[in-house]
C-alpha cells in the first residue's frame, strides 16, 4: 500500500541530504521528464529516465524487475507520479531507489497549485519579458526589417510565449525561450557600441528570430519533447523558412533578406552544434558569440539557482564539461 503518511518532498528536498541519509524513505510528487527505453547487454530491458519539478530534476535507472517498470511504461513521458522510494546516492549524485510509482488521473491535475509545483518556470516575469520583447522589435529602425520579425511573430503567436529555449541544455523550462532570446537582445543593445562594423538592425533582428523555430521544434506541456517537424527538419532550418517567408512578404531587399537567413542558419556556431553553415558576416559572428555566451551564463545562473546550501560544486553540467562552483566568492 501506498504510503501516504510520508511528506511530499521536493527534488531540492531531496538533494540537500547528505549520503548518511542513504535508506531514509521518502515520497515525492513528480513528472516524468524523459523516458527512454534502452537493453542491457544481457538483453534485459530498462529504462533511462528523468525525473523533476520545479526545483529541478535527476536521473536514475529502472531496470525491467523494478516494481516501477511497468507504471513508468504505461505512463510514459509527460505523466505525473506520486514516487515512493528510499535516498541513495551514488558518487555524490542522488539516485534514489523507487519501490512505488502511482501516477495521478487527469481530474487530479487540476489541484490548486498542483502544476506550479511541477512545472520550472523563467526566475523573470514572462509579461514583463513579452513587454520588453516587443519593445526591441519595434526598436528596429529599418522598416522591411521591423516588418520581417513583426511577421514572424505574429505566425508563432503565443508560443513563443511558453516553448523553452531547450531539451536540457539551457533555459529548458517554460519562458526559456523569451528569456533567452531578451537575453540577447540585451546583450545586443549593450555591446553595439563596441563594434560599429555590426549593422545594428539585422543584428538584433538575427538575435530575435534565431530561436523561432524551437515553437514548432518542441512541444508537450509538462516534459518538452522533439515534434515530428522538429526532427525531420530541426530549429535553424525550420527558423530559416519563417523568416524568409516573412522577409518576402515585407518585401525586404535581397541582400539583407540573404544576411538575415545567414544569421538563423548560422548561430548554432559549428556544425555538430547544430549549425547548417559557419557564420560569415559580421553580424552572423556577432550573434553566434551572443548566443553562445547566454546560453552558457543561462547554464550558470540555473544551476546557481537550484544548488543547495551546503553544496560546493553542482552535478557536471555537460553543456560545460565540468561541475560548476556555487558558493559565492569569500573575502
Amino acid at each position: 500500500m501506498a504510503d501516504d503518511s510520508l511528506p511530499l518532498s521536493s527534488v531540492r528536498d531531496l538533494k540537500t541530504h547528505e549520503t548518511s541519509a542513504n535508506g531514509r524513505p521518502f515520497a515525492s510528487l513528480l513528472v516524468i521528464k524523459k523516458l527512454a527505453a534502452k537493453t542491457a547487454s544481457n538483453g534485459n530491458p530498462f529504462f533511462s529516465v528523468e525525473l523533476g519539478d520545479r526545483t529541478g530534476s535527476f536521473g536514475c535507472t529502472v531496470f525491467g524487475d523494478s516494481p516501477v517498470f511497468e507504471t513508468f511504461k504505461a505512463a510514459g513521458e509527460g505523466a505525473v507520479v506520486r514516487i515512493e522510494g528510499k535516498i541513495d546516492f551514488y558518487q555524490g549524485r542522488l539516485s534514489p531507489r523507487l519501490n512505488r510509482a502511482t501516477p495521478l488521473a487527469e481530474s487530479e491535475l487540476g489541484a490548486p497549485g498542483l502544476l506550479e509545483n511541477l512545472v520550472e518556470t523563467a526566475p523573470e516575469n514572462a509579461e514583463a519579458l513579452w513587454t520588453e520583447c516587443s519593445g526591441f522589435i519595434e526598436g528596429i529602425a529599418h522598416a522591411e526589417l521591423r516588418a520581417t520579425v513583426r511577421a514572424v511573430f505574429d505566425e508563432v503567436g503565443d508560443a513563443f510565449k511558453w516553448s523553452p529555449a531547450a531539451v536540457s541544455m539551457h533555459h529548458a523550462y517554460r519562458h526559456g525561450l523569451l528569456e533567452h532570446t531578451v537575453h540577447m537582445a540585451r546583450a545586443c543593445r549593450a555591446l553595439l557600441p563596441l563594434y560599429p562594423e555590426v549593422h545594428g538592425d539585422l543584428a538584433m533582428a538575427g538575435i530575435l528570430l534565431h530561436d523561432t523555430g524551437k515553437t514548432i521544434e518542441y512541444e508537450g506541456t509538462l516534459a518538452t519533447k522533439r515534434s515530428r517537424r522538429g526532427i525531420l527538419q530541426g530549429h535553424v532550418v525550420l527558423g530559416y523558412q519563417l523568416a524568409r517567408k516573412a522577409g518576402m512578404k515585407a518585401k525586404l531587399a535581397p541582400d539583407l533578406l540573404e544576411r538575415l537567413e545567414h544569421i538563423i542558419l548560422s548561430h548554432q556556431g559549428e556544425p555538430e552544434w547544430g549549425a547548417a553553415v559557419y557564420a560569415a558576416t559580421p553580424e552572423a559572428v556577432f550573434v553566434s558569440m551572443i548566443d553562445n555566451l547566454d546560453a552558457k551564463m543561462g547554464m550558470v545562473q540555473r544551476a546557481l539557482r537550484q544548488a543547495s546550501e551546503g553544496d560546493e560544486f553542482s552535478e557536471r553540467l555537460p553543456g560545460l564539461s565540468s561541475a560548476l562552483l556555487t558558493r559565492k566568492p569569500g573575502g
